[in-house]
């Protein structure tokens, strides 16, 4: 009953004149011989395309070509057959264009082919979504632009609204324009940074301060190369914004004094090589090994696997103690206290011993306790004993010599006393009386 009622409606809403004129306009404007030839032009450049990603894929995936798949090969390979179908539409469009033959379906399949491309690789190249989906919608409506015949119109009118400083002249065409080269400009900076960063990475002939020192001056270079050429392709002419940037210059030095120390003092500390990757150092109260050094800050992991962020301006201007600077090799200063009725010559003895006992206590130097006070309750000693790997710890291994200085004490008889103090009581009497006096009561 339902499909009836729907069929009689959409009878009655078309017409018998409104049927005839779409079948008119379809077969003038869709269904037509032009159309039919780019259409099987386009099925025939798909299936060629096909077969012959297959081909590519086939060849650059054999296990002896493994080793060869880096870069962007990874990320084109899977889309080898879209690329050649990209390939041969684009081909098609041109001859088509020169001969001028219809070439509309062409142009549609070209425009929305290669925004599919485009967003595939930038899927690939990218983790964040807020990048992709920003390039999708550009490129997407520069295709439906093209498509319709506005994109000339567009550019046109964006080119006009423009403002005039002087002699230079911004408008938001080239401002877009602009953006767009400096994104991708940086963006391939970033992927040389990061190939120069594995190159050097994997010289084992320079110091890890040096590489460090390399990786960064790479990285500003390429970056400051990739925003200067950015601004000269859209055309802007640099002199012109001297005494404009010497202004902004000043009111950034005030505003980012620190962050400007931060990376003069990181360029320092890898120039000078006083703190390293690897090192073992102590900042404040903080302790733990270098595990990076950044631009702006040093990256110090403590033995319980915190992360300090410590500010690279603080390692140049306090006081820093490195362990392993000119060598790793570090002395543990473990007081001890015994009680004075003890014998010191044997707990003395006796604490050496517990510190040979250790692991990672080295024999030469060997282990040595001194006597250095005479405490309030007990005999202080100091036991001096060496470690070569600091970068393991320090407390842990000041536990396990403790730990046995206990063990052994407690085998041997010493005692480890613990503060007391001797109490005198003067004028019993007066306590005696008051005493007396709530027992009368």
């Amino acid at each position: 009953m339902e499909t009836s009622l729907i069929k009689s409606f959409w009878l009655s809403a078309v017409s018998p004149k409104k049927l005839v004129f779409i079948n008119d306009w379809l077969f003038e404007n869709v269904l037509t011989y032009d159309h039919l030839s780019q259409a099987l032009l386009i099925a025939c450049a798909w299936l060629i395309a096909v077969l012959v990603g297959n081909r590519i894929k086939q060849r650059f995936s054999a296990p002896g070509l493994e080793q060869r798949r880096f870069g962007l090969i990874v990320v084109v390979l899977p889309l080898a057959s879209h690329l050649c179908w990209l390939l041969l539409q684009l081909i098609s469009l041109l001859i088509a264009m020169e001969a001028e033959w219809p070439h509309d379906l062409l142009t549609i399949v070209v425009n929305l082919l290669t925004v599919w491309i485009i967003i595939q690789i930038t899927s690939s190249l990218f983790n964040n979504t807020a990048w992709i989906r920003m390039i999708a919608i550009i490129a997407w409506s520069i295709a439906a632009l093209n498509i319709l015949n506005l994109l000339g119109p567009t550019v046109k009118m964006l080119d006009r609204l423009a403002l005039t400083f002087g002699t230079v002249r911004i408008s938001i065409l080239t401002v877009l324009s602009g953006l767009l080269t400096i994104a991708l400009l940086l963006w391939g900076a970033r992927l040389l940074s990061h190939q120069l960063e594995k190159r050097i990475r994997g010289n084992t002939t320079l110091s890890p301060s040096i590489q460090v020192l390399f990786i960064k001056l790479s990285k500003i270079t390429l970056i400051t190369a990739a925003i200067l050429t950015g601004l000269r392709i859209v055309g802007l002419d640099l002199t012109g914004f001297t005494i404009f940037t010497g202004a902004v210059g000043v009111g950034i030095g005030f505003g980012l004094q620190k962050i400007f120390s931060n990376l003069i003092s990181g360029i320092i500390l890898l120039l000078d090589k006083s703190i390293k990757p690897g090192d073992v150092i102590t900042v404040g109260e903080t302790y733990g090994w270098v595990n990076s050094l950044g631009a702006r800050y040093t990256s110090l992991i403590a033995p319980d696997g915190k992360e300090f962020l410590i500010p690279n301006e603080d390692l140049i201007t306090q006081q820093v103690e490195n362990w392993s600077f000119s060598n790793s090799t570090v002395c543990l200063k473990i007081s001890v206290g015994i009680a004075y009725s003890s014998d010191v010559h044997k707990a003395m003895t006796l604490c050496e011993e517990a510190a040979k006992q250790t692991d990672r206590i080295i024999q030469d130097p060997p282990p040595r306790c001194l006597l250095v006070a005479f405490g309030e309750s007990s005999i202080d000693l100091e036991l001096g004993a060496w470690i070569s790997d600091p970068v393991n710890g320090v407390k842990n291994v000041k536990s396990d010599v403790l730990l046995k200085i206990w063990e052994t004490f407690q085998e041997q008889g010493v005692e480890i006393p613990f503060p007391q103090r001797e109490i005198h009581i003067k004028n019993m009497p007066i306590i005696a009386d008051s005493s007396k006096r709530h027992a009368d009561k």
